[in-house]
C-alpha cells in the first residue's frame, strides 16, 4: 500500500550529517583555458605505456573486467613484491576506504582520525552511523600521543593519511608503530599512503612492514596521484588475509574496469617515467617553497606533490582574497576551509610554466599596498 501524507523514506542515522564532498574546482568564469592547480593531479601525467594500454582496451569494451582483477593485482604484487592474494583494487582508494567502513562498522561504534585528515573519513563513519572522533594536530602534523589519548573501548576504525593532505606533513615509521602499539587488536589501523612515491625521507615507510606483521593493519594506495590516472579511478589496498576476504565478498563485481587495470598495470611497469615524476615535483615543490616564503607567505613543509600556503588574517592579504586574485589571472588554487584551515590555499605543484606563473602572482599579491 503506497505511503500518504507527510511520511518519506528516511536514510539511516548520520547520513543527513554529511556534507556532500566537493572536488577541486577545474573552472574559472570568463576564463577559457585556467590553470587548475586544484587537486593534486600528476604534473606530468601519464606514462606513455599506460596510454597505449588504455587505447587498446578500447577494442574489449562489451566485455565484462576480471572481476578479481588478476591482471592487476599480479603486477602490484611483482613491483612490490607481495603475496597478490592479500590485494585487493577499488575504484579508487577512497573505495577501499569505504568499503572497510561498510565492513566493519556498527552503530555507535567510533572512528578516530587527525583534524585536518581526508574528509571522506568523516563521510565513511557518518554513512554508517558511527561516531567520527576528529583529533586535534600538532603543527598540522598528526599527534599521536593526542590520538591515543581518544582511542576508548568503541573505536573501531582509526584512519591515518601519511603523508596527510592537505598539509603534506607525514609521521615517521617509530610513530605509526606506536600509534599501532596503543591500538586493541580488535581496532583496524588503515595507512592511506596515496602520496607515498614523492616521498624520499629515510624514516618513512608507507605502511608494508605494518600490514604485513599484524592483522589489524591495511594500507591503501592509489594510481590518482604520482601515475597520472585520476580519471581512470584505480587503487588498491594490502590487507590481512582475513580482510581481504571480508573485502572481496561486499566489493561491486566488476569495479575496476578493463582500461584502468591495463593502463594501471602498464603505468607500474614504466619505471622511467616514475623516476621522471618524482624528480619534477622534487624540484618544483622544492623551487615553490623558496619562492612563496621569499614573497613573505608561511609553507609548511611538504614531502607530496603540493604544498599548503598560510596567509595572514591582515585586510587585503587574506587567503580568500589571494585565491579571488590569483582567479583573475587564470590561476585555480585550493581552498581548504572544509578541512578546518580557512587561512591557507592547497597548491599543487604543476609543470613548469604553471610553476612560475603562480609563484609571480604570488609575489606580487604580497607586493600590492
Amino acid at each position: 500500500m503506497a505511503t500518504t501524507g507527510t511520511t518519506r523514506l528516511a536514510p539511516k542515522p548520520g547520513i543527513l550529517e554529511i556534507e556532500p564532498y566537493v572536488g577541486g574546482r577545474a573552472a574559472l568564469a570568463g576564463v577559457a583555458k585556467p590553470v587548475k592547480l586544484s587537486s593534486n593531479e600528476s604534473a606530468l601525467g601519464p606514462s606513455p605505456k599506460a596510454l597505449a594500454a588504455y587505447a587498446a582496451a578500447a577494442g574489449n569494451m562489451s566485455i565484462y573486467p576480471d572481476g578479481s582483477a588478476h591482471l592487476l593485482r599480479d603486477a602490484i604484487g611483482e613491483a612490490y613484491g607481495l603475496d597478490p592474494a592479500r590485494i585487493i583494487c577499488g575504484n579508487g582508494s577512497d573505495e577501499i576506504i569505504t568499503m572497510l567502513a561498510n565492513a566493519y562498522l556498527l552503530p555507535g561504534d567510533e572512528v578516530l582520525f587527525s583534524a585536518h585528515a581526508f574528509l571522506v573519513y568523516r563521510i565513511a563513519a557518518l554513512a554508517n552511523s558511527a561516531v567520527p572522533v576528529s583529533v586535534p594536530e600538532k603543527n598540522r602534523t598528526v599527534d599521536v600521543d593526542a590520538m591515543l589519548a581518544k582511542v576508548s573501548a568503541k573505536t573501531k576504525l582509526v584512519y591515518l593519511a601519511n603523508p596527510n593532505n592537505p598539509t603534506g606533513t607525514y609521521l615517521s615509521f617509530d610513530e605509526v608503530t606506536r600509534l599501532h602499539a596503543g591500538l586493541a587488536a580488535t581496532t583496524l589501523l588503515v595507512l592511506d599512503a596515496a602520496y607515498a612515491e614523492y616521498v624520499s625521507r629515510n624514516d618513512y615507510d608507507a605502511g608494508v612492514s605494518l600490514a604485513l606483521k599484524h592483522d589489524n593493519v591495511v594500507m591503501t594506495r592509489t594510481f590518482s596521484k604520482i601515475y597520472g590516472l585520476a580519471g581512470l579511478r584505480v587503487g588498491w589496498g594490502f590487507c590481512p588475509p582475513s580482510v581481504v576476504d571480508v573485502l572481496n565478498r561486499i566489493r561491486g563485481p566488476f569495479n575496476v574496469s578493463v582500461p584502468a587495470q591495463r593502463a594501471a598495470a602498464a603505468a607500474l611497469r614504466d619505471g622511467d617515467h616514475l623516476s621522471r615524476s618524482v624528480e619534477h615535483n622534487s624540484h618544483w615543490r622544492d623551487w615553490l617553497t623558496r619562492e612563496i616564503r621569499a614573497s613573505g607567505l608561511s609553507v609548511d613543509d611538504s614531502v607530496c606533490n603540493f604544498v599548503l600556503i598560510r596567509f595572514p588574517q591582515t585586510a587585503g592579504k587574506t587567503a580568500k582574497e589571494a585565491d579571488h586574485y590569483l582567479g583573475e589571472r587564470g590561476l585555480i588554487l585550493r581552498g581548504v576551509e572544509s578541512y578546518g584551515l580557512a587561512d591557507c590555499l592547497r597548491l599543487t605543484i604543476g609543470p613548469d610554466e604553471a610553476n612560475r606563473r603562480v609563484a609571480a602572482a604570488l609575489k606580487d599579491f604580497m607586493a600590492r599596498p
